[in-house]
């Protein structure tokens, strides 16, 4: 077991849009579209795609006018992998833990009651933004969605703004 009672969730995986990743990740790999939707305060669109194991990779891309991944799409103009998230059963405890090893965790959210995060910074983590997460109570994964129309800016929380 390890020191945050840690549980791989998902590697998300960022690119100018959407559409691009999917010939890999949905046609090639045979992920099925599963849930997804527009995250309008932080600034990006993302679908989920289920692999026939359970395993799970998200695809994201910035919402019109977003700055949320203007610095990652700079050093990787074509996108690469993003993230990756783990869940915990305790942030306190995850918390603690990680400052007690010396890590500095970064973006701590209280934004959503049914959602806390906070985030490893790739600096300390070989490269790559780990997210460290607890869904709290009454967070449910969101429904099912339709790629066409999350594409087409009238998925879950929806801007209206189709994707490039």
């Amino acid at each position: 077991m390890s020191p945050l009672d840690a549980v791989f969730d998902h590697a998300a995986m960022a690119a100018p849009r959407i559409r691009d990743l999917l010939p890999i990740y949905r046609d090639l790999l045979g992920g099925t579209v599963d849930i997804g939707g527009d995250n309008q305060r932080v600034g990006y669109r993302a679908v989920q795609l289920t692999y026939h194991d359970g395993s799970r990779v998200e695809l994201m891309e910035p919402l019109h006018g977003s700055a949320f991944l203007d610095s990652f799409l700079r050093r990787h103009p074509s996108g690469g992998l993003h993230h990756v998230t783990f869940k915990v059963t305790s942030m306190d405890r995850a918390l603690s833990v990680l400052r007690e090893q010396g890590y500095a965790v970064h973006g701590a959210s209280d934004a959503d009651p049914t959602w806390s995060e906070v985030f490893l910074h790739p600096r300390e983590a070989f490269g790559t933004l780990v997210q460290i997460a607890q869904p709290g109570p009454g967070h449910t994964e969101k429904t099912p969605v339709d790629l066409e129309a999350l594409l087409a800016g009238a998925g879950p929380n929806g801007t209206g703004v189709p994707s490039p």
